[in-house]
């Protein structure tokens, strides 16, 4: 088969199928850059999440929390109290654990230089922890990530380990990470399409979606906001395992700030 037509295939079937997030839908704050991607032949989005603080509750067994075992007390994507916290924690019977999880966004290139210009732009706007994955069966993913998270425990076995200023103090700071979170999205939306305005200039024939191409109907328009606010890694790791194991990870990674 056609390369290009097999990736608009994997295109298809990925932006058709149901959002099996908690939310059930594509965080606001991600919306613009998903359906931007999602506009051009050479991209498509798998999973995204805009940024969050969790409150979680949960053994971490000595190798950090496993969100899938854990009770969500707790989720925000938006700037958090501390009577929030203080309400959350009322509920917690184990080990109770405050995070700030940064925004995350998988994205399925056709080609390894189409995933090079995204992961230049993505490394440009401050997620210098990006990096590329090839499987075997040629599925370029693209990680866009970085590293300016936040997890402290706050209680044990059901007992509050810190005070209430603790607390206040953390989330001052894990609303501040936030703000930078959410200036570090919109420069990636705007480096994206300055990235893509030279690709055009550069490239007549450029990829770029046009209104009546029939690949994309009303129905695939509608069903663009699908699937992309999973926890992220995890799902587009158990697709590229599923693809027959990993062929290759690009050494594109970069430490954060």
């Amino acid at each position: 088969m056609d390369r290009s037509a097999e990736f608009g295939r994997w295109k298809t079937q990925s932006l058709s199928k149901a959002d099996l997030s908690r939310k059930g839908s594509v965080d606001e704050g991600a919306v613009e850059v998903v359906e931007l991607l999602n506009s051009r032949d050479e991209f498509f989005t798998t999973s995204s999440c805009a940024g969050r603080i969790l409150l979680l509750d949960g053994s971490t067994n000595g190798s950090g929390v496993q969100k899938q075992h854990c009770c969500w007390l707790l989720v925000t994507h938006k700037p958090c109290v501390k009577d929030d916290v203080m309400a959350a924690l009322n509920g917690t019977t184990s080990d109770a654990v405050l995070k700030f999880e940064p925004f995350i966004l998988h994205v399925q290139c056709r080609t390894l230089q189409d995933a090079q210009l995204l992961h230049s732009v993505a490394v440009d706007s401050g997620f210098r922890n990006s990096g590329i994955t090839v499987g075997k069966r040629g599925k370029t993913m693209l990680a866009v990530r970085s590293t300016h998270g936040l997890e402290v425990p706050l209680s044990h076995k059901g007992k509050l380990m810190v005070t209430e200023e603790y607390i206040e103090f953390l989330l001052t700071i894990a609303n501040k990470k936030m703000e930078e979170n959410k200036k570090r999205i919109g420069r990636f939306y705007n480096c994206l399409q300055h990235a893509m305005e030279r690709e055009a200039i550069s490239n007549p024939c450029s990829r770029i979606k046009e209104k009546n191409n029939p690949r994309f109907t009303h129905k695939n328009e509608r069903n663009q906001g699908k699937r992309h606010d999973l926890p992220a890694t995890q799902d587009s790791e158990k697709e590229l395992a599923e693809d027959g194991g990993l062929e290759l990870t690009a050494t594109l990674f970069q430490g954060d700030d």
